[in-house]
């Protein structure tokens, strides 16, 4: 167990026995008891004792942060080492992503970052910008899914080929890149996306000769 799930579970046990001790009742009728069954509440308690010692939550995706801001680590965003590889055109490499499927051509479109349910509810009211190739984070595929038929690329920070995200991707034919690890990008950017690379191996996805690049259009950015 990590750190952290032995806190949780070690919490868990003690207040269990805790409980037990104090209903003077054997195993066998404390478990069939309604009266000590562990409440939402109890649970809230023991992950209020982890949060005091400034634990804070790894998240998955922007939102867990927008919404419960006290429990998780701030992202410090995309950052720019000033990585200074180029492709065969001279353009800037600025990301690396396992490709869910393989399509004929090469993608060329505009990042844009699509992590909270605002820009989602934008979106479907306004349509999905023409050429938008989306940035995500969360590769359970929930939050996008109202419009993931409209994009025409993904890009997921998470996950892998197997995750949710990657098989929503697949059965709607939007090219897709899983566990994307990003240098420089910013919202707006023109980006080509390597999508003619090879399906990832799934048993291999963190091959770096296996992975597809995602490369910067230099002077192509677009207003926000």
């Amino acid at each position: 167990m990590t750190p952290t799930v032995e806190a949780f579970h070690s919490r868990i046990r003690k207040l269990v026995a805790e409980r037990l001790a104090a209903s003077g009742k054997s195993w066998e009728d404390a478990v069939a008891d309604p009266s000590l069954e562990l409440t939402t509440a109890d649970f809230a308690a023991v992950e209020k004792e982890l949060l005091d010692t400034g634990y804070r939550y790894e998240m998955s995706a922007q939102i867990s942060l927008v919404e419960a801001p006290e429990k998780y680590r701030a992202v410090e965003g995309i950052k720019d080492t000033g990585g200074f590889e180029k492709d065969e055109d001279g353009n800037r490499v600025i990301g690396t992503g396992a490709n869910v499927f393989r399509v004929d051509a090469d993608v060329v479109g505009t990042a844009r970052l699509v992590s909270t349910v605002d820009i989602v509810v934008d979106m479907l009211t306004n349509g999905v910008p023409p050429g938008t190739i989306a940035i995500i984070d969360d590769s359970g595929g929930t939050l996008t899914a109202p419009i993931l038929e409209h994009f025409t690329g993904v890009v997921c920070m998470g996950g892998t080929v197997r995750s949710h995200l990657g098989i929503l991707t697949r059965e709607y034919s939007v090219p897709c890149l899983m566990d994307a690890q990003l240098d420089g990008l910013r919202d707006g950017d023109r980006i080509r996306v390597e999508y003619t690379k090879p399906p990832a191996d799934v048993y291999a996805e963190n091959d770096p000769g296996s992975r597809a690049r995602i490369v910067k259009l230099e002077g192509e950015s677009v207003a926000q």
